[in-house]
C-alpha cells in the first residue's frame, strides 16, 4: 500500500474521533464535560502515536504472542498516563477541578481506562500491522521481480551464444567449401549479432522486429541450402506496436534449422497476429541422428520465459515423432 493512502486512514481516523468529539460539546452544555472531551481526544492522540511508533515495533513478534499481549497493554498506560496527567495535574492547577476523586491511585486510574484506550490503542496497532505487512509484501513482490529480472537476463545470454554457435558452424561449413556464399553470410551475421546486441538488452521489442529478426535468419540459412523455395514463411501482423519479449519466437527456428532435413524437405513457418493474439506454427522435418546434448537449451529457456512473463496467458504445445517436429504456440500479448 502506498504512503499516501496510509496517511488517508490515519486523516480518516483522526477526522471520525474528531467529528464525535466536536458534536458533543456543540450538544453538551456543561463547561467542565467539554474540557474533559478535549483532554480525552489530547490523551488519544498521544498515547496513539506513541503506541504507533514506539511500543508495537519495540513488542511486535510474531512467533511470540505474548509480547504483543504485554505491547497492548503497555499502550493502555501510556494512555493512561497522558489522561492522568492532564486532568488529575494539569487540570486541578488550570481550571480547578479534576475528573477522578482526588484520591484516586494512579493503578486504579490505569485500570479503568483500559475500556477508554481500547479502541484507541487497537486502532493504532491495527494500522501499524497493516502498515507492517503492507511493506513486507511490496518488498516480497520487488524481491520476486528483481529475481525475474535476473533470471531473464541469464536465459537472454544464454540464447545469444546458443545462435552464434550455430550460425558460425554453417558460415565454416561455407568457407571450407570456398563458396561464394560466404562473404554475404559473413555480413549477414554481422547484421544479426548488431540488432541481437541492441534488442537482447530491451525488455520488450515491436513484433514486427521480432518476425524482421525470424526473416533476416532465415535468409542466412538460404545461403547454405540447396532448395530454399522450400523454406515457407506466412506472416499477418494487424499491428506493428504490439509488443514482445526480444527472442521468444526465434529459439523455435534456429532449432529447425539446427535438426531439420533440408534434403528436398523444407519447413513452414506462420506468424499471425491479431488484436494482440499471437499465433505461431512452425512444422520441419527433423534428421535421423542422436540427439544433440545442447539442443535442448533454446526450447527450455523459451519455456522459462513464457512462464515468468506470460503466466496464465500463453498455449504452448510441441509434437514431437522421430521425423517431425511442430510447435504451436499462442500468446496473448495485449495488455
Amino acid at each position: 500500500m502506498k504512503q499516501k493512502q496510509i496517511l488517508f486512514l490515519h486523516f480518516s481516523y483522526w477526522l471520525l474521533v474528531l467529528s464525535k468529539n466536536i458534536f458533543a460539546i456543540i450538544t453538551s452544555q456543561n463547561v467542565n464535560i467539554d474540557i474533559l472531551n478535549l483532554t480525552i481526544f489530547t490523551a488519544s492522540f498521544l498515547g496513539f502515536y506513541v503506541n504507533y511508533f514506539f511500543v508495537v515495533p519495540k513488542f511486535f513478534n510474531p512467533k511470540k504472542l505474548y509480547f504483543t499481549i504485554v505491547g497492548f497493554f503497555v499502550g493502555v498506560f501510556f494512555f493512561a498516563l497522558f489522561r492522568y496527567s492532564l486532568e488529575e495535574i494539569l487540570l486541578p492547577k488550570i481550571a480547578g477541578f479534576r475528573n477522578y476523586a482526588e484520591d484516586t491511585s494512579f493503578t486504579y486510574y490505569f485500570y479503568d481506562n483500559v475500556y477508554y484506550s481500547s479502541l484507541t490503542i487497537f486502532v493504532s496497532t491495527s494500522l501499524w500491522l497493516f502498515t507492517y505487512y503492507s511493506k513486507l509484501e511490496r518488498e516480497r513482490s520487488q524481491l520476486i521481480e528483481e529475481r525475474k529480472h535476473a533470471e531473464l537476463q541469464a536465459l537472454k545470454t544464454q540464447i545469444n551464444p546458443h545462435f552464434i554457435f550455430n550460425s558460425l558452424n554453417n558460415i565454416y561449413s561455407l568457407v571450407y567449401q570456398n563458396s561464394e556464399k560466404a562473404l554475404p553470410a559473413i555480413e549477414k551475421l554481422g547484421e544479426l549479432l548488431r540488432y541481437t546486441t541492441k534488442d537482447l538488452e530491451k525488455e520488450f521489442i515491436r513484433l514486427d522486429q521480432e518476425v524482421g529478426y525470424i526473416e533476416s535468419l532465415i535468409e542466412l540459412e538460404k545461403l547454405r541450402i540447396g532448395n530454399p523455395e522450400l523454406l515457407i514463411v506466412e506472416k499477418k501482423i494487424s499491428q506493428s506496436g504490439v509488443l514482445i519479449s526480444p527472442m521468444i519466437l526465434v529459439p523455435f527456428v534456429e532449432n529447425a534449422f539446427k535438426h531439420g532435413d533440408f534434403r528436398g524437405k523444407g519447413f513452414v513457418v506462420s506468424i499471425s497476429e491479431d488484436m494482440g493474439k499471437l499465433n505461431f506454427y512452425l512444422q520441419n522435418f527433423k534428421i535421423t541422428r542422436e540427439k544433440d546434448k545442447v539442443s535442448g537449451i533454446g526450447i527450455e529457456n523459451v519455456r522459462k520465459r513464457l512462464e515468468i512473463l506470460y503466466p496464465k496467458k500463453y498455449e504452448l504445445h510441441i509434437k514431437e515423432t522421430e521425423s517431425e517436429f511442430i510447435v504451436d504456440l499462442r500468446i496473448d500479448l495485449s495488455v
